[in-house]
């Protein structure tokens, strides 16, 4: 039977989401601040020739910068401000949240609430300058030396001021979006850095679908293999849809409690435990891991090409990590069943919650409060973790397999597509719980001036 929050839910109507004018506020809030995100991915880096850079960027179509750039919202293939994205950011959040769970010294300052928070959100940033001064060096060098290499200066005057302004230029935009997407978090609906990554993907869409489809019309793409894409697509996101839904309910009973009408029977709920708790964090995770390091060898092999051992090390490393390599594909893999566990542990902590049951009453049937609740939850999460962790490894894996091995320039894989559902479907949700909230507000504010009628 529907619960009265679902009842009313199911009520909502354009007619309340008119009326709803904080939730208004925050959707164009949220519209302009992606405006402003794809307005920066056109400001190019200053000192580079775009003409140059596009040539540049046909010799390494193909490569892992493809996933890159598409995850930048085609940033890097212009060479803008926000090349970089919000990849270092990310990365330097996961060495963070990793080194708390490490350091018994970051351990104690996250246990300090809101102000160690506030902590490790500020390790979080210096790291994140210092991820994308590193990066943005190699990126800067590796433009000079292709320049050097193929007669074609990408860069107008190469130099020690053309890479500091390089690495300054990147570090205020990388910078600039990571303040963008916490504005957008309170200020805004839904996740601000996942919403930035959201836009660069669908912003992407319609070049991917573009290449496609130019690649059937010229014979190199059959018919057949283009209609099978599509539907490879579209039942992909059913299950990613299905999956996300997907729960296992845990039932929690209450003991019977005396009120002043007697007695009452005793109280049922349940405690939904997600299969994939961990979300779209695991996969932007190990992608980010992944494309920090193959950034820097990809722009580096430019420069080091020429020297013996080094060179021949780089243009190696680039070889066996490339997109759709089994290197690159078990890694990937790896870092996504890592970060599904990992993240999991974080969101969700057995002993507390089986604390909170025991404060409260609560307790599952069977099972004794304290430590046993604690082994079972722990048990069930497991469980449930392993099945998410698969999913999710089929999900981004299988696609991309099939596509780097069929040759397709087809580069919106089971990552992208599962970081624009996931999205979607935690704003829409968010939003409804905006329009839930506000239903409620003018039920209360009705039931006051009722009262005060009387």
């Amino acid at each position: 039977m529907a619960s009265r929050a679902d009842q009313l839910a199911s009520n909502l109507s354009l007619a309340k989401f008119s009326q709803a004018t904080d939730l208004k506020k925050r959707l164009w809030f949220t519209l302009g601040a992606l405006i402003v995100f794809r307005f920066l991915s056109f400001v190019p880096l200053p000192g580079v020739d775009p003409t140059a850079l596009a040539e540049l960027y046909k010799q390494t179509n193909g490569g892992v910068l493809d996933i890159f750039n598409t995850f930048s919202g085609g940033s890097l293939s212009r060479m803008s401000l926000i090349a970089l994205g919000v990849m270092p950011y990310i990365t330097a959040s996961i060495v963070v949240q990793l080194a708390a769970s490490l350091s018994p010294q970051l351990a104690a300052i996250k246990k300090e609430g809101e102000s160690g928070r506030k902590k490790l959100n500020q390790y979080t940033r210096y790291g994140t300058v210092g991820l994308t001064a590193v990066q943005g060096y190699f990126i800067a060098v590796g433009l000079e030396s292709f320049g050097a290499q193929s007669g074609v200066q990408a860069v107008v005057d190469p130099g020690v001021l053309f890479r500091i302004a390089a690495v300054v230029s990147l570090i205020g935009g990388t910078m600039f979006l990571m303040w963008l997407g916490e504005q957008i978090t309170s200020r805004g609906i839904g996740n601000g850095v996942s919403l930035i990554i959201m836009a660069g993907i669908v912003a992407q869409l319609p070049v991917t679908l573009g290449n496609l489809f130019k690649s059937g019309s010229e014979g190199s793409i059959s018919g057949l293999l283009i209609v099978l894409i599509i539907a490879m697509a579209v039942g992909l996101i059913l299950l990613i849809c299905f999956m996300e839904r997907a729960q296992r309910r845990v039932l929690i009973q209450y003991p019977k409690r005396q009120t002043r009408q007697g007695l009452m029977q005793a109280d049922r709920s349940h405690l939904p435990l997600k299969v994939n708790t961990a979300g779209v964090i695991p996969p932007i995770f190990a992608s980010s891991l992944l494309l920090m390091p193959l950034t820097i060898s990809q722009f580096a092999g430019q420069t080091v090409a020429g020297e013996s051992r080094l060179g021949d090390f780089v243009l190696t490393l680039n070889q066996y990590l490339s997109h759709g390599s089994p290197v690159y594909m078990a890694l990937y893999g790896l870092g996504i069943v890592f970060f599904c566990f990992f993240y999991t542990a974080v969101v969700f902590n057995p002993e507390e919650t089986a604390d909170n049951l025991k404060r409260n009453g609560g307790f599952i049937p069977g099972i004794r409060p304290g430590k046993n609740t604690e082994h079972y939850l722990d048990y069930v999460l497991t469980r449930i973790t392993v099945i998410g962790a698969a999913y999710l490894t089929i999900i981004c894996l299988v696609p991309e397999f099939a596509i780097a091995r069929a040759g397709i320039p087809f580069y919106l894989g089971g990552t992208s597509l599962l970081i624009v559902v996931n999205v979607t479907v935690d704003t829409v949700t968010q939003i409804q719980s905006h329009l839930l909230a506000h239903q409620y507000g003018d039920l209360i504010k009705k039931a006051k001036l009722k009262g005060r009628l009387r």
